[in-house]
């Protein structure tokens, strides 16, 4: 039996998921969209590092594992060959593929991992630890093993990427070095798990997403039933744990006298009487808007590997806005919109006809302000003649999100402020279920697969159509929760 690096990693964050990933895969959940732009990024990270060691040679895998032992091998006898790329070692049942292999002067081996991250996460270790064991056992002298990873402060100055600026190169040999004794009990265990007859029985926890989310979550985590006392608005691990402890579950079995904050106790009476909350306070919030209205929304993609000039790694690109304006109460509302149709880069066109149809006055109505004031701030730095009108648009936003959270809840919410549940809750008719594009992620991969020649013109029509109404549907969803609410205070 083989253990990949994937599965020991794997298996270092639960031993279950390592069962399942080896014995019943079947039964992991599908890779989605976005797994699949994750890892597509990563290859590009990848090819990039490539370019750090001219003279290379990467080994195929096409012929299967045995050949690319075989080849890893000829690789490193041939002492012509200054890097070796994806290189594949076993050793004590344990595979492992090496992104970077580099042959030193002196004949020694510097084994490099290349992760597309900014920085160094400590579960990294494991994953290069695990390789530094299987390719020193395999016969190779490794003088040190290191992180290749993105520099965040690198500006793409145009033309190429160039890797040596992109990539930083950390040594880590000392506290992979620490890891080696314990890596031999975890292997112990992790083969002694996979030698049983069923998965072991773990229970779920905060391991079912540290690091990342296991593809197995859904096995382990049923579904919360309505009600549950974990859907309370950001209730604390703490407090949920106390309930349990109490015997309550649902959040209509928790007493009157128990103590929890405002925002909490305003949530359970909501959901214990089945009708929505709306603070007194809510009034005065409204009162600060200023007509005409602006409802704005922006829709980005943030590669690791900046595309235009001026941008750092994972930097946002704006491609896409769409705006709502009420000019009056009670009027019908404006619909403006953009949406960058190539690769050439979007970021001029558009602040010009963003700023084309905000106007001078009149507040600007966003969901999680941070977002579109961050982008304005960077879209002013990398053009600055429209500092002045981009600034006058930051001064006029208005955050509808801070005012749901503070003055309302509705039981549907179901402990989330997101749009996506805050709306079909206060306004039944309109929802984002069956929309093509339903997620800030989707519209990103959507638009790469439109600007990028990667669909055909039917279904390249039918991208822009679903962006467009994705986008403007965010836009309107803000026209009809703010008219919800104005109709709430007039009728208290």
């Amino acid at each position: 039996m083989r253990i990949s690096k994937s599965k020991f990693v794997a298996g270092v964050q639960c031993l279950k998921r390592l069962y399942w990933r080896v014995h019943q895969p079947e039964l992991a959940a599908e890779p989605d969209a976005s797994d699949s732009a994750i890892l597509e990024q990563g290859q590009e990270v990848g090819l990039l590092a490539h370019e750090l060691f001219p003279g290379g040679v990467e080994v195929s895998y096409d012929a299967g594992l045995d050949e690319a032992i075989r080849t890893t091998r000829d690789l490193v006898a041939d002492t012509k060959i200054p890097a070796i790329f994806e290189g594949t070692f076993e050793n004590g049942g344990v595979l492992v593929r090496v992104d970077i292999l580099h042959r030193r002067r002196d004949g020694r081996w510097r084994l490099i991992e290349v992760k597309s991250a900014t920085d160094i996460k400590d579960y990294y270790l494991d994953d290069i630890a695990i390789q530094s064991r299987v390719v020193s056992r395999s016969g190779l002298d490794v003088a040190s093993v290191c992180l290749a990873h993105v520099n965040r402060d690198y500006v793409y100055e145009g033309g190429s990427v160039d890797a040596r600026k992109f990539l930083k190169i950390r040594n880590l040999t000392r506290k992979v070095e620490k890891l080696q004794r314990k890596l031999a009990f975890r292997l112990r265990a992790q083969f002694t798990v996979l030698g049983m007859p069923t998965a072991p029985d773990l229970p779920p926890g905060p391991h079912c997403t540290d690091p990342v989310t296991c593809e197995f979550f859904d096995q382990c985590n049923l579904p919360r039933p309505d009600g549950h006392i974990s859907l309370l608005p950001r209730i604390h691990a703490n407090a949920i744990e106390k309930l349990q402890e109490m015997g309550i579950e649902s959040i209509r079995d928790i007493p009157d006298d128990y103590p929890l904050n405002e925002r909490l106790r305003h949530a359970c009476t909501s959901v214990q009487t089945g009708q929505p909350w709306y603070g007194p306070e809510l009034s005065e919030e409204l009162k600060a808007l200023k007509y005409p209205l602006y409802f704005m929304d922006f829709e980005t993609v943030n590669p690791a590997i900046p595309r235009f000039k001026g941008m750092r790694p994972y930097q946002q690109i704006p491609f896409q806005w769409s705006v709502h304006i009420l000019r009056e109460p009670g009027g019908k509302p404006e619909h403006h919109e953009f949406l960058a149709s190539d690769t050439s880069d979007p970021r001029r066109e558009f602040i010009t006809s963003l700023c084309a149809v905000m106007g001078k006055s009149g507040s600007v109505v966003v969901y999680y302000q941070t977002f579109e004031e961050q982008r304005l701030t960077e879209l002013a730095a990398w053009f600055p003649e429209f500092a002045g009108r981009v600034k006058n648009i930051q001064s006029r936003l208005w955050d509808l999100l801070p005012v749901m959270r503070n003055h309302i809840y509705h039981p549907a919410f179901a402990g989330s402020y997101s749009l996506k549940d805050v709306l079909p809750a206060l306004i039944p008719e309109m929802t984002y279920t069956g929309m093509q594009v339903a997620e800030g992620q989707d519209a990103g991969i959507a638009w790469e697969s439109l600007v990028r020649g990667g669909l055909d013109q039917v279904e390249g029509e039918k991208a822009r159509r679903a962006l467009l109404d994705y986008c403007g549907q965010d836009t309107f969803a803000m026209v009809r929760l703010l008219e919800r609410l104005q109709s709430s205070v007039r009728l208290a």
